[in-house]
C-alpha cells in the first residue's frame, strides 16, 4: 500500500510542488521541502505541528520540553508559512524551525538522517506514511500527541484503511484527546495497546506574561470603552462582522472592535473592507494609536491574539459563520472572557458541547443575533462576566493533559529533568 501511495505522490508531484510553492518564507530554503536541512549534531527532539492551530496547541508542551530536556535541541516543523511565523513569534528564536519535507521516500529519508531525532512528536493528525516509516526504520521513538480525528477525517482515512493501519503501527505511543477520538483511531485499526486518553492539550493553554504589555497598551488607550474581539476570521465573515460592529455602535457609540483575521495574506484586504465601510481604522502593525475616533483596531500581527482577548468584554471566535468548522474556543475561555460563536463548529463540537453544558457559550447564526449578543454583554456586563467565569471553570476542570503527555513521552525518552 505504501508503494502505491508513493507512486501516486510521484505522479501528482507537479501539482503538489505547485501547491506548496506558496508556503515559503525568505528565511527558509525551498529545498527544505525535499528534506535538505542542516545536519544536526546535538540530540534533537523533533515536534511537528501542521499550522497555526497545532503550533498553539503544542506551545505548552514545547515549553515544558525545554525545561525537562535542557540538553536537547528542539526542532519544530510546520507545513505552512503562517505556522512558521507563529513558531518564530511564540518562541522568539529559541526553537529551530524547518518546513516539513514532502512525503516522498527520498525526502523523508534525507530529513530523518539529517535531523537524527532522539524523539519525534506529531501533533494531532499529521499521518505521513513515508516519514513515519522512516522514523521507525531509524529506530526513532515516535509519539502522537493530542491525537484527534474528526468524523470527516475518519471517513477519508477509511478509504485507505490498510495504509492507515500500517502508518499508525509506526507509533510507539499515542496520546489521544478523548474517548470519541480513541474510538475513531480504533476504527482505523490503530494499535490499541499503545493508545492512552490524555485529554486535550488545548485546556492547558495559559496566558503568556509577555503579552501583558499588549493588553496594558490597549487598555491604557481605550479608557473604559466596551471592547470586543472578532478572532480567527475567514473570507466571508469579515464584512458581516464589520457590519455588526457598525450596528452595535448605533447603540453604543464608544464600542471598539479588535478584528484579527486568521491568515496574514488577508490583512490588507480586510483593512480595505473596514475603510470601505466608512469606519475609522487603526492597524496594530503600523503602531497606530487607538484614538476616540477609532472604531476598528485591526490585529494584523502574529502571536498576540491572547493579548487581545485579555482586554475583551466578549469574544467572537471565527471560522464559524462560514463552513470552516470553527477555531479554538478555549483561548478566550481560559481568560474568563465570554465566548460567542457561529453555527459551524464541526472541528470543535466536543469543546462547544462542554461549554454549552455550563451555559458558557452563546451561538449565533445571523448578524442580527450577533449584534444582540454583543449588546447584551454591554448592557449586562455582570451577567457576561459570570458566563466568562463559567467558561474558565470548564477549562480548569479539564486541565492535566500536559502532565499525562509528558509522562507518556518519558517512557520513550527517559532521563528528563522533572518538575
Amino acid at each position: 500500500m505504501r508503494f502505491l501511495y508513493s507512486l501516486a505522490l510521484y505522479l501528482l508531484s507537479p501539482f503538489i510542488w505547485w501547491r506548496v510553492w506558496r508556503e515559503w518564507l525568505p528565511t527558509h530554503s525551498r529545498w527544505e521541502r525535499l528534506g535538505r536541512v542542516p545536519y544536526e549534531t546535538a540530540p534533537v527532539i523533533w515536534v511537528h505541528a501542521a499550522s497555526v492551530g497545532e503550533v498553539m496547541t503544542a506551545r505548552p508542551l514545547v515549553q515544558a520540553l525545554e525545561t525537562r530536556y535542557p540538553a536537547h535541541k528542539i526542532v519544530m516543523t510546520t507545513m505552512t508559512a503562517t505556522g512558521a511565523n507563529q513558531v518564530a513569534s511564540l518562541f522568539e528564536g529559541r526553537i529551530c524551525h524547518h518546513f516539513l519535507p514532502l512525503d516522498f521516500p527520498g525526502a523523508a529519508k534525507r530529513f530523518v538522517r539529517r535531523v537524527r531525532p532522539a524523539l519525534a512528536i506529531v501533533i494531532e493528525t499529521e499521518l505521513w506514511p513515508n516519514l513515519l516509516a522512516e522514523c521507525q526504520h531509524h529506530d526513532v521513538p515516535l509519539a502522537l500527541v493530542n491525537g484527534r480525528l474528526s468524523a470527516n477525517a475518519l471517513q477519508r482515512y477509511q478509504r485507505i484503511r490498510p495504509l492507515m493501519r500500517d502508518t499508525l503501527a509506526h507509533f510507539d505511543w499515542l496520546g489521544i484527546k478523548d474517548r470519541t477520538d480513541l474510538e475513531r483511531f480504533k476504527a482505523l485499526d490503530g494499535p490499541v495497546s499503545r493508545m492512552e486518553v490524555t485529554g486535550g492539550l488545548k485546556f492547558d493553554l495559559r496566558y503568556n506574561g509577555a503579552l501583558e504589555k499588549v493588553s496594558e497598551d490597549i487598555l491604557f488607550q481605550c479608557d473604559g470603552r466596551f471592547i470586543w474581539v472578532a478572532a480567527s476570521t475567514h473570507e466571508g465573515e469579515d464584512a458581516a462582522l464589520i457590519d455588526a460592529h457598525a450596528r452595535l455602535r448605533e447603540r453604543y457609540p464608544g464600542a471598539l472592535m479588535i478584528l484579527v483575521p486568521r491568515h496574514p495574506q488577508r490583512f490588507d484586504a480586510v483593512a480595505q473592507l473596514i475603510e470601505d465601510s466608512g469606519q475609522c481604522l487603526a492597524r496594530r502593525s503600523r503602531g497606530d494609536g487607538i484614538t476616540s475616533r477609532v472604531s476598528v483596531y485591526l490585529g494584523d500581527t502574529m502571536g498576540e491574539l491572547m493579548g487581545f482577548y485579555a482586554v475583551a468584554s466578549v469574544a467572537f471566535v471565527g471560522g464559524s459563520l462560514v463552513p470552516v468548522g470553527g477555531h479554538n474556543l478555549l483561548e478566550p475561555a481560559a481568560l474568563a472572557v465570554p465566548v460567542v460563536t457561529g453555527p459551524h463548529l464541526e472541528n470543535f463540537s466536543d469543546i462547544a458541547d462542554l461549554l454549552d453544558a455550563d451555559d458558557a457559550l452563546v451561538r449565533v447564526s445571523t448578524t442580527g443575533e450577533l449584534v444582540d449578543a454583543l449588546a447584551e454583554a454591554a448592557t449586562a456586563p455582570e451577567q457576561a462576566r459570570a458566563r466568562g467565569r463559567r467558561g474558565l471553570m470548564v477549562v480548569e476542570r479539564h486541565r492535566g493533559a500536559l502532565e499525562a503527555t509528558l509522562n507518556g513521552l518519558e517512557r520513550l525518552l527517559p532521563g528528563g529533568v522533572s518538575g
